[in-house]
């Protein structure tokens, strides 16, 4: 009998997996074609500029969904203390960061860079979350990732021809963007479980442009004279496709298939930066980009990886999650 509920459970988890694949694919060309387009912006935005706008338009797009289904923001204290700290550490800060790298790498090197948040995530909440444990599995998946990054960096790959050596400033801010990301995910897990997950995306998006849009204005200002055309709809894809639209999708596939699923769009924005910026933006992939690529993925496999449950395990979480 268990041997039975077991195998069908298995049969369950395969056929979500499956109904969930063009989600996770969609979303991941979503993120990663938005990095291809973050990289062209650069060229005609200060990173802080462009980042404020883009918040700002995913943020209308945000207003615009609370007054056509007629839902009322929520006006608990809480919520909008704890999102606000979310929204800057989160949002803010990290995508500033980001953007600030496409400077001086390809969208493809920092795609790859940014497969490492989930092992950042474990090492951090070995100190800030008692209840998560590092396992041989997880230290080994953590190690083996770290080295797949670390032969980027020695190897000097920037995927831009006009670079023959990296700039270490593309690295370090993909690493200030990994942190405060990271840092965002344990504050979220720890103080924020018992939250509405839409509310929680949408004001955390309506404050990180608050916070960015003065920060921007009294830095480098809103000059757009070198905007051309190409650029107003660069930033238009950016807001309400990778931002308003990735988060949307993004909260769909966690709602109707769970976080697992989500978590595997990780492996596809690499590889979809990588093909669309070889083919719009002219950026090398080289065989150390690839070599990386492959020590990276196997270090974040191994680190979402999950022992085999007993039969009995797996049937009762297979019924609890009502698959």
């Amino acid at each position: 009998m268990q041997f039975s509920q077991a195998k069908q459970a298995r049969r369950d988890l395969e056929r979500l997996g499956n109904r969930a694949l063009p989600y996770v694919l969609l979303l991941g060309f979503f993120y990663g074609s938005t990095l291809v387009v973050s990289r062209f912006s650069v060229g005609q935005y200060d990173p802080r500029t462009y980042i404020s706008l883009r918040l700002s338009l995913a943020a209308l797009a945000h207003l615009v969904l609370y007054a056509l289904s007629r839902r009322k923001l929520p006006g608990d204290g809480r919520l909008w203390k704890l999102t606000a700290v979310l929204g800057i550490i989160g949002t803010a800060v990290p995508m500033t960061s980001i953007v600030s790298s496409l400077q001086y790498q390809s969208s493809g090197v920092t795609s790859l860079l940014l497969t490492l948040n989930p092992a950042v995530t474990v090492l951090l909440a070995q100190i800030f979350l008692p209840d998560e444990l590092l396992t041989w599995r997880k230290g080994l998946g953590v190690i083996i990732a770290l080295c797949g990054a670390a032969l980027l960096f020695l190897r000097g790959e920037t995927g831009l021809t006009d670079f023959t050596r990296a700039d270490w400033r593309g690295y370090a801010w993909v690493g200030v963007g990994i942190l405060c990301g990271s840092a965002a995910g344990i504050f979220a897990r720890r103080y924020m479980r018992d939250l509405d997950a839409w509310d929680v995306a949408s004001i955390r998006m309506f404050t990180a442009a608050l916070v960015l849009m003065p920060v921007t204005y009294f830095t480098v200002g809103y000059d757009l004279s070198n905007v051309n055309w190409i650029g107003y709809l660069a930033l238009i894809y950016a807001s309400f496709i990778g931002t308003f639209g990735g988060m949307w999708l993004n909260f769909y596939i966690v709602k109707t298939f769970g976080a697992t699923p989500a978590s595997q769009t990780a492996y596809v924005i690499p590889v979809v930066t990588t093909i669309l910026g070889a083919l719009i933006l002219d950026e090398s992939v080289t065989g150390g980009m690839l070599m990386g690529m492959s020590i990276i993925f196997v270090g974040i496999s191994l680190l979402n990886s999950q022992p085999r449950r007993p039969a009995a395990e797996t049937a009762a979480v297979i019924s609890s999650d009502g698959h």
